[in-house]
């Protein structure tokens, strides 16, 4: 699943290194073909210089901490005389931002931290998130597709990039659930960490966790129908019938029946007819028209 956007190489290699020292020989791949890729920040620097020595591990401490939206290529002018020349290097520490192929930015002399971590958030910028929002939209595709598998890959790699990115944390529990394997999906649901545990992705993919274990309980639709039809006084009849109207993808006409319950008995259950309404918008996107639909009729029974 080689993508350049992961900061992998294009035959699925490991990641790149994201600090490197650069030679003559190098610098056209290091620096300006990686360019293309993602921003690249180069370091001209000598052993003798003494502002180099503090400059050097700030920068690489803030590229580090960039995780992977920037990289580093650090240049000894000493040993790389012709590029020093090139660039028209004349003092150091001087710093080059390129981008595209292009030199974008840069200053010269150690600056504080402050304005190192300026420097790196203006150049990772630059790049966007790195192609993550469009992998993100590719994973969600092939999952719609039904290509799971390669939906899980392209998710496990947003994560490797993002650990706490909840659309693609949602999307990695959702690919369990598809395939069926829905104690697995619990788990992962149960590891979310925390700063994401609340997001609406993982609030999503929840909802339809639950959503499967009904389903995996759902009585006979068409006995259900006819329970109805013989006593539509039978709140557990009609709620079940939605339950299992749901199962078979039945989406808008299980909502229909669960309003149509709630109208006849909103509180039956301790207020189970909403819940499950809740539980069902949660599990979709909020602009659905199913759950547009169903959140005005629900809000127009709740406040008559």
């Amino acid at each position: 699943m080689g993508n350049a956007m992961f900061g992998m190489d294009q035959n699925g290699g490991p990641k790149a290194e994201l600090i490197k020292d650069a030679t003559e020989a190098t610098f056209m791949q290091d620096v300006i073909e990686a360019s293309r890729e993602v921003p690249v920040i180069v370091d001209f620097w000598a052993t003798w210089c003494g502002p180099c020595r503090t400059l050097g591990p700030a920068l690489e401490a803030a590229v580090t901490a960039a995780k992977g939206k920037v990289r580093m290529v650090k240049v000894d002018v000493d040993q790389n005389q012709m590029i020093a020349a090139q660039l028209r290097i004349q003092s150091i520490p001087t710093v080059y931002a390129f981008w595209q192929g292009q030199p974008v930015d840069g200053f010269q002399g150690a600056i504080p931290a402050s304005e190192i971590k300026k420097f790196i958030d203006k150049l990772s910028a630059l790049a966007g998130d790195g192609g993550l929002a469009e992998a993100l939209e590719a994973a969600e595709q092939m999952l719609a597709e039904g290509a799971v598998t390669d939906a899980a890959e392209t998710f496990a790699a947003i994560l490797g990039e993002e650990p706490e990115n909840a659309g693609a944390y949602g999307g990695m529990v959702r690919c369990y659930l598809a395939l069926g394997e829905l104690d697995q999906a619990e788990a992962m649901l149960a590891a979310a960490p925390a700063a994401i545990a609340k997001a609406k992705e993982i609030e999503a993919a929840r909802a339809q966790l639950e959503l499967a274990r009904q389903a995996a309980n759902a009585g006979p639709e068409q006995e259900l129908r006819a329970a109805v039809e013989a006593n539509p006084q039978d709140r557990q009849a009609r709620f079940d019938l939605a339950l299992a109207l749901h199962a078979a993808g039945k989406v808008e006409e299980a909502v229909d029946v669960l309003l149509d319950l709630f109208r006849l008995d909103r509180e039956w259950n301790e207020g189970a007819a909403k819940a499950q309404l809740l539980t069902i918008f949660d599990a979709l996107k909020p602009t659905d028209p199913i759950v547009l639909k169903g959140r005005r009729r629900l809000s127009s029974m709740i406040f008559a």
